[in-house]
């Protein structure tokens, strides 16, 4: 019986030794120090990706994703003193006889500003504005009908009949899914937009304005259309891009304004790439231009990219006011572009511009009220 366990004994001890030996063989070649760096790097590793992974995505964009067609970008001539009739000339189109009409649409959210700086510089130009909004923002959030709680206050200059004024319910009546795409949303307003421009009167060849509330043509590129024939029936607009506020200048990418020539059963309010042809210099696009803190927040919660906000931290009101007055990005992200190149020359804060020169209007005969748009006055209200 104890040689029966002692072989027993034996037997296992050989066993041991053999899995020993095959875990020292594994293992040969490491030492203690090499698997305490590997243990701790890896954590460290996968917690950086976490932090920063979305960051470095755009930063190899142009890996993973080529430039756009460029643009056939039209020249675009313009001088106050200068006849109608000579414009159109000099862009190689020609004049009307009568001015065509034209119809602004916009789907609204909160902009009360952005929306009379932009009405008050086409006031001049516009048969008819067409305005939309829902008590839901594109993520689902409820939201207070803003335009209509201010559209006898702020906006008596627009008369009654030269307004198509509609609102709609989240989702425009159908029912939200959980977790669904916030564009999916958009997309329900934009074709509920789309029916209110019909209802609204427009005509044949009628002149139909397609970009958001701080997407703001210029009244001269407006009365130019209008008054003009020759140019593409589709054209988008090249804005001037702001961060802000009219001090932080971005560059002059902003395209996604366009003007149509209406043509029934084919024209469709999109906010997309719609045609190659790109008419210079022709307006501002604001981009985050609000005078509350409270109204940074609402929109980075509301929009729908709204998977840039990573941490709950973004939304902290001190650090949205640090943000604005350095010129950084609201959700630290690298900027968006295509090639290395443009990416590393736009790293860091956007260069501060002390220029006040060639803004809309209203904005500067209103300076006053408006000071936060300009040069030199970073710091919005907390209220």
């Amino acid at each position: 019986m104890s040689d029966c366990s002692s072989k027993k004994k034996n037997h296992i001890a050989q066993e041991s030794s053999r899995g020993g030996n095959a875990m020292s063989r594994l293992l040969g070649g490491y030492d203690f120090k090499t698997f305490i760096c590997l243990f701790t790097l890896l954590p460290l590793s996968i917690f950086f990706i976490y932090l920063h992974g979305q960051k470095f995505t755009y930063f190899f964009r142009p890996l993973w994703q080529s430039p756009p067609k460029p643009f056939n970008i039209l020249p675009h001539y313009y001088h106050p003193n200068t006849s109608m009739d000579l414009l159109c000339t000099l862009h190689g189109w020609k004049i009307r006889d009568s001015p065509r009409r034209v119809f602004d649409a916009v789907l609204f959210s909160n902009e009360i500003d952005m929306l009379n700086i932009r009405w008050n510089e086409l006031n001049p130009y516009i048969t008819q504005f067409v305005l939309l909004e829902s008590n839901s923002t594109f993520t689902g959030l409820s939201k207070p009908l803003a335009f209509a709680e201010n559209r006898h206050k702020t906006f008596k200059f627009v008369e009654p009949t030269r307004l198509s004024y509609g609102n709609i319910g989240g989702g425009g009546g159908r029912a939200k899914k959980k977790g669904e795409n916030p564009f999916v949303e958009e997309s329900f307003q934009r074709l509920a937009l789309d029916q209110l421009i019909k209802l609204a009167g427009i005509q044949e060849d009628d002149l139909l304005i397609m970009s958001d509330v701080d997407e703001i043509p210029s009244g001269h590129t407006i009365n130019l259309l209008r008054w003009c024939d020759g140019y593409p029936p589709v054209l988008h607009l090249q804005l001037r891009n702001y961060l802000y506020s009219y001090e932080y200048y971005l560059d002059n990418k902003s395209w996604r304004a366009s003007v149509h020539l209406y043509k029934p059963g084919k024209t469709r309010y999109a906010h997309f790439r719609q045609s190659d042809s790109l008419l210079s210099d022709s307006g501002w696009h604001c981009s985050f231009c609000f005078r509350h803190i409270s109204d940074f927040v609402f929109k980075m919660k509301a929009y729908s990219h709204t998977d840039r906000v990573r941490f709950s931290h973004y939304l902290d009101p001190k650090r949205i006011q640090d943000v604005i007055c350095k010129g950084t990005d609201l959700f630290d992200m690298f900027p968006e572009e295509h090639t290395f190149r443009e990416i590393i020359g736009k790293l860091g804060p956007i260069p501060r511009s002390y220029s006040a020169v060639h803004l809309p209007t209203y904005l500067i005969q209103n300076a006053d009220s408006y000071k936060y748009l300009l040069p030199g006055n970073c710091v919005r209200e907390i209220a």
